[in-house]
């Protein structure tokens, strides 16, 4: 039976919902398909589906997660990007849930200094690479009243089974390259290659590993299935024309940019981080690898820190991995609101089934998708494994959650 849709006086229905689930939002599957790019199809959609919104909009490439973050793709549907909340029947969005229920949602913290959730992830899946482009900082993107992209990247290995047609990922430019460098790839668009990627050092990518991206930091991700836990904005700037044969229009490259510095090159170039591209330890400075949370694991089960690392000393986005051995139960505290995604095995989380499926078709429910609110982090959420395979989840959270988070490089100690 189809869930009813509901926008308006969701207070009761939300109350409900909270208490039957003791602080957790069972959430709706959310796709969202990208016109530029191919689809890499690891992310379990059915096979008759990776069109389902029309070839005119582009294959579905990405799913969502616990998203009150619309999507800025052109001739969308009002509510792409957006996550929607199922009970008893019914959907209804959770960003309307937040509007509704701020503090218990994601703690007064948080509720009082953003007034929404202000965070996002997604998995991010293409048979290739995808074109030398950037996410604007705050600053940047205030000019065309939107909010900076600070990203992070893991690649879970459950997601992994093949490395697609390109694994690899060019990030920043080589050290000595000049802003003049930059313009005259600007000045090359209309000739097919503009030849960024030569002014671009590569990295291959490895399963179970991670990226830290800032605001300004051009990069062109490979092939490998991403699991991306990132600042709540879907602004950026493609810089590279011509990507596996495929012409970029210009309008993708000033797509978050004021209308007016539209045919501006000096404007676009100083819209990179200068400094952080041509940093010459940027893998030093960018590689993540899991680190194991020794207090929040224990016997049968491990946390690990998956994405972490501040943004310019401010404590964004970060994620953690949480492997539930067969017939293991426990209870995880965190100090603030996560979203949650089971990856492998099944189980129950508080009074909810937890599995994670092997296909889904468009439109179909799943029992994968969680949100756990502020107030079930709070009281402790029992987790079971209750099959024969680890249980593993992967969740995100929001900005200031923890008192620390480890850094890029910790990883080595």
């Amino acid at each position: 039976m189809a869930s009813a849709n509901i926008s308006k006086n969701i207070g009761s229905v939300l109350d409900a919902a909270l208490d039957a689930g003791q602080g957790l939002l069972r959430l709706s599957p959310n796709w969202v398909p990208r016109s530029f790019l191919h689809p890499g199809k690891r992310i379990k959609l059915h096979p008759d589906d990776w069109y389902a919104l029309g070839g005119h909009r582009g294959g579905i490439d990405e799913r969502w997660f616990a998203s009150t973050t619309e999507a800025m793709n052109e001739n969308r549907a009002d509510d792409e990007g957006l996550s929607y909340i199922l009970f008893d029947g019914k959907r209804f969005l959770l960003r309307d849930a937040v509007s509704e229920a701020g503090a218990r949602m994601i703690g007064k913290t948080m509720w009082e200094q953003y007034k929404r959730w202000p965070v996002y992830s997604k998995f991010f899946d293409n048979m290739g690479p995808i074109p030398h482009h950037m996410h604007q900082g705050h600053k940047d993107a205030a000019l065309v009243q939107q909010e900076g992209k600070p990203e992070t990247y893991y690649f879970p290995p459950q997601l992994n089974p093949v490395g697609n047609n390109f694994p690899y990922t060019f990030f920043g430019l080589a050290p000595g390259t000049s802003k003049q460098d930059i313009r005259r790839c600007l000045e090359r668009w209309n000739i097919g290659d503009n030849g960024i990627l030569d002014l671009a050092p590569a990295y291959r990518l490895k399963p179970g590993t991670g990226w830290h991206v800032p605001p300004g930091v051009l990069h062109a991700p490979g092939s490998l299935c991403t699991y991306e836990p990132q600042w709540g904005s879907d602004v950026f700037g493609m810089y590279q024309s011509l990507v596996e044969g495929r012409v970029v229009p210009w309008s993708l490259l000033v797509h978050s940019m004021p209308e007016d510095k539209h045919q501006d090159l000096d404007f676009i170039v100083g819209q990179l981080d200068w400094e952080k591209n041509i940093d010459p330890d940027f893998k030093k400075n960018r590689y993540l690898e899991p680190i194991v949370d020794q207090a929040a694991s224990g016997e049968g089960y491990t946390d690990r820190w998956i994405t972490y690392g501040d943004f310019d000393g401010k404590q964004l986005v970060s994620a953690k991995e949480l492997t539930v051995e067969p017939g293991v139960k426990l209870t995880l505290k965190d100090p603030g609101a996560s979203g949650w995604i089971t990856v492998q095995g099944h189980g129950r989380m508080g009074k909810l089934n937890i599995e994670s499926p092997a296909l889904i078709r468009f439109g179909q429910e799943t029992e994968d998708e969680i949100f756990i609110t502020h107030e079930a982090a709070a009281n402790g959420v029992v987790i079971e494994n209750t099959g024969c395979e680890p249980l593993v989840g992967l969740r995100y959270f929001g900005p200031d959650t923890h008192k620390s988070v480890p850094q890029v490089g910790d990883y080595r100690k």
